[in-house]
């Protein structure tokens, strides 16, 4: 059974790009909270008390990701999802969001693109690196002029990560890795979480598991799938809903 294959008349960076996920669905699939989703892609207000609390001083804090097609929008694209799934990694290692930000600036302009999920990102908790085509082994240690270096750590997200070989954009990404069957590819069933290779959503095999009463062999034998990929799917579902 299959929800939607992918459609070789359609621009790929268009699909990457397009405004795919409602925040509420950005933050179920990174994993942070949809308030911080929205200020990371949105940017926020916000005010303070000057004075002994006799002046009030307004300000604007700018997005830690830039988007493109999605700006002014309520919706993430595919990059845009990625884009979240960097800076979360960055800051679940201890940096901080005004170095992170600068960082990424400056990976933006190495790059040319405001996306920055086009090469792979290693960090040590201390310092973010980028590791530039042709350039290998040797990686650019953002935020210290340019000089280069051996990264001492690599996060294992790339590697739940495929990009493009041509255009070097992260185009399918594997939540729980390659050996776990459930890929988000925005080329197969309209962006949302799919069966590897089968383009099955994982949460219309949940919707279907939770009506036949968590019958894995009643869902395996309708939907014509192996009972492994039920169990894969189900288990993925309870994963974000946890």
């Amino acid at each position: 059974m299959t929800d939607h294959r992918p459609d070789p008349d359609v621009n790929l960076l268009d699909l990457l790009d397009a405004p795919t996920y409602a925040l509420a669905e950005a933050s179920r699939l990174v994993g942070i909270s949809q308030g911080r989703v929205r200020r990371w892609l949105q940017g926020y207000e916000y005010r303070y008390s000057i004075a002994g609390g006799s002046r009030t001083r307004m300000g604007k804090q700018d997005p830690v990701v830039k988007r493109v097609t999605t700006e002014g929008t309520t919706y993430a694209s595919f990059l845009d999802l990625i884009d979240l799934l960097f800076v979360k990694r960055f800051v679940d290692h201890g940096l901080s969001l005004q170095l992170v930000r600068k960082a990424l600036d400056e990976a933006a302009e190495h790059l040319r693109t405001a996306h920055f999920a086009r090469e792979i990102f290693f960090t040590d908790g201390r310092r973010i690196f980028l590791q530039m085509r042709g350039k290998a082994p040797n990686i650019m240690h953002l935020m210290s002029g340019g000089q280069w270096a051996i990264a001492s750590t690599i996060t294992d997200l790339s590697e739940k990560i495929d990009f493009h070989e041509v255009t070097g954009y992260a185009a399918r990404w594997y939540p729980n890795g390659k050996a776990g069957l459930v890929v988000i590819d925005p080329q197969v069933s309209f962006g949302r979480p799919s069966i590897v290779g089968r383009g099955t959503a994982t949460a219309n095999i949940y919707d279907l598991y939770r009506g036949e009463q968590g019958e894995v062999d009643r869902v395996s034998k309708w939907m014509g799938i192996p009972k492994r990929e039920v169990k894969a799917a189900v288990g993925f579902e309870l994963q974000l809903a946890a």
